[in-house]
């Protein structure tokens, strides 16, 4: 178990901001139309080349080894938007990438990682899962790069919050969709490291609660998962290493329907034109839930990669 610090250093933070300008863009925060109070703002984390926030961890992550250590090339655990994202950045470099993908993984992110010259390694979700615990699989070279408990993952989603104070420094609450903590306490420890008051809430779906369950117990919990079109998060547990930064980081959680899912991610297609994947959409659902306090509202659209056939059926409540 590698041994995280109390907060992601301000200071690294800022230094991802450059290593990764190369690979990820600054993506547009917008405010959604048609809701006057809270006042909804949204950052567009879909439009990022691979589709997801996760190239902005993938780049630094990369960027702070050297030749000699990704000379036999890296591999990670990831449903798909970590891997899509240290795929991009690997193509780039010319080195080898292994991706370890559980077997409900969607189609649409294995078919783009497949393009983007990954190899797939294909198991069951619980083996998936002892990787993430373990941080290594067995017969495989190359550097493992974690998809959520590396610093360096976390200090670059952590320029997410970056730019969210610098356009709307207003802002009282953030949503975070929460997978494995990586993102959120990347986010929060930006808004600390810049003395923000801003709340930060790690947002799940009804499926799967991890984080609920381990707040509510004191301790790391897993719980009984049901998959659903909501891949990218609603994992099996919290992982003990991720368990001290979120306890310190993380304001609350908050808990959204499929049901409020769906009505989110049509709203987002309806009013702005974009397209979210479930995780992407958790956020939303939970600013319009009425649940979450605070008047200036960020919801992170962590991602945008969903299956069209999914997408239609929920656009056609089919």
């Amino acid at each position: 178990m590698n041994h995280l610090p109390e907060l992601i250093p301000l200071e690294d933070i800022q230094a991802a901001r450059g290593r990764i300008s190369d690979a990820a863009i600054r993506t547009p925060l917008i405010r959604l139309p048609g809701v006057t109070r809270p006042a909804i703002w949204v950052k567009l984390e879909t439009l990022q080349p691979v589709g997801s926030f996760k190239i902005r961890g993938a780049r630094n992550a990369i960027g702070s080894h050297d030749a000699k250590a990704l000379a036999r090339g890296v591999y990670t655990a990831s449903a798909g938007n970590m891997a899509l994202g240290l795929a991009w950045c690997a193509r780039i470099r010319g080195i080898p990438f292994t991706a370890i993908v559980p077997e409900h993984a969607p189609a649409v992110k294995l078919s783009k990682l497949e393009e983007l010259g990954a190899r797939l390694v294909p198991v069951p979700f619980e083996r998936w899962w002892q990787v993430l615990r373990e941080h290594r699989f067995e017969n495989l070279e190359g550097l493992f790069i974690h998809p959520v408990a590396d610093v360096a993952v976390m200090a670059g989603n952590g320029t997410i919050g970056l730019e969210i104070l610098e356009e709307l420094p207003e802002v009282e609450t953030v949503l975070v969709p929460f997978g494995g903590g990586g993102l959120s306490c990347g986010i929060a420890s930006a808004l600390a490291g810049m003395s923000s008051k801003a709340r930060v809430v790690g947002c799940e779906i009804e499926t799967a609660t991890p984080l609920r369950t381990s707040l509510q117990a004191g301790a790391p919990r897993t719980v009984t998962r049901t998959p659903s079109f909501v891949d990218g998060i609603g994992g099996a547990g919290i992982l003990p290493e991720m368990w001290p930064l979120i306890q310190r980081l993380l304001d609350s959680d908050a808990v959204v329907s499929l049901a409020e899912t769906k009505a989110a991610l049509r709203l987002l297609v309806e009013r702005l034109h974009v397209v979210a994947e479930g995780a992407g959409a958790v956020p939303l659902a939970a600013a319009l839930s009425g649940r979450v306090t605070g008047n200036v509202i960020c919801c992170v659209i962590s991602g945008g990669n969903l299956d069209t056939q999914v997408l239609t059926e929920i656009l056609t409540g089919a």
